[in-house]
């Protein structure tokens, strides 16, 4: 009888069910993530705001410094902020995605929060939806903002054939799915919510300023570019030169070429990489109960 039952139970259109009702909960988990990350003042200065700010202060500070990648003849070349916009893009992904979820899901697991999800009847899946989803809305808005002051208040030039901007079209939302999945596996990290900025935000830290997003990345020592290669914050922010900086610039990447079969190939690895580790690290209780 109970092989009768679950054959009973377990259709396609049982199955097809369930998979609707998990995407319908993950949709509606999205809005609420979004409110709750508006309502959170300290998030909204260090993930939202931060990229915007970071960039107007280097664009005002380093404006009389001259045009960056001028030729020998002193042609060309683009403005300081120009050159800090993509790095900035890419500073804002991974502040949305990884240091975000890191912290913020290593907080709701150690305040009760994921312990009183786990008694739910909210689908694990479900919850990953929000979280992803609510990387993307709030990302997206983010990039809308750079851009926005990059070119109103700093006079910025943005793409204008539509060749950058297909690029940009693949390589943003596989750069925030990359970034949400490694943010839901390295949560797992800290040991508690409270030691999770302290374990997150140096490593996230030290990845940027070694991975081209504050400094130029031409300028490191090969060693440390090789090092750096290693890591996906690296690659986006490369991706993100390719889109918004002059083709010219490419010459002066690693490879001489802006590499995006590579950049698309690494962040496709490292996405696999994040949804491993979520799979293997995520509870919705710590393992110490």
């Amino acid at each position: 009888m109970t092989t009768s039952l679950t054959s009973a139970v377990d259709t396609p259109t049982a199955r097809a069910g369930s998979v609707a009702r998990t995407a319908r909960l993950g949709a509606l988990r999205i809005g609420w993530e979004v409110r709750q990350y508006f309502r959170e003042r300290d998030t909204l200065f260090f993930t939202f705001l931060f990229p915007t700010m970071i960039f107007a202060i280097f664009a005002a500070a380093f404006s009389a410094t001259g045009k960056v990648g001028t030729a020998p003849d002193g042609s060309g070349g683009i403005s300081v902020a120009a050159s800090y916009l993509p790095g900035l893009v890419a500073a804002g992904i991974v502040l949305s995605g990884v240091q975000n979820l890191g912290i913020q899901i290593a907080q709701e697991r150690s305040d009760g929060t994921l312990k009183r999800l786990g008694g739910s009847p909210l689908p694990a899946v479900s919850y990953f939806i929000g979280k992803a989803g609510m990387v993307l809305v709030t990302g997206a808005i983010q990039l809308v903002l750079l851009l926005g002051v990059a070119h109103l208040a700093f006079g910025v030039a943005l793409p204008s054939d539509g060749t950058h901007w297909l690029r940009f079209a693949w390589l943003f939302p596989l750069s925030i799915l990359m970034a949400a999945v490694l943010g839901i596996g390295i949560a797992g990290l800290p040991r508690s919510g409270r030691s999770a900025s302290a374990v997150i935000v140096p490593i996230l830290l030290v990845l940027q300023f070694v991975s081209g997003v504050y400094l130029r990345f031409a300028d490191l020592p090969g060693w440390l570019q090789a090092i750096a290669s290693v890591f996906p914050v690296k690659w986006v922010a490369q991706g993100m030169r390719s889109v918004f900086l002059p083709e010219s610039f490419a010459s002066v990447e690693q490879s001489g070429g802006w590499d995006l079969g590579t950049t698309a190939l690494v962040l496709a690895a490292w996405t696999v990489v994040g949804l491993v580790a979520a799979r293997l690290t995520f509870r919705w209780v710590r393992r110490n109960g």
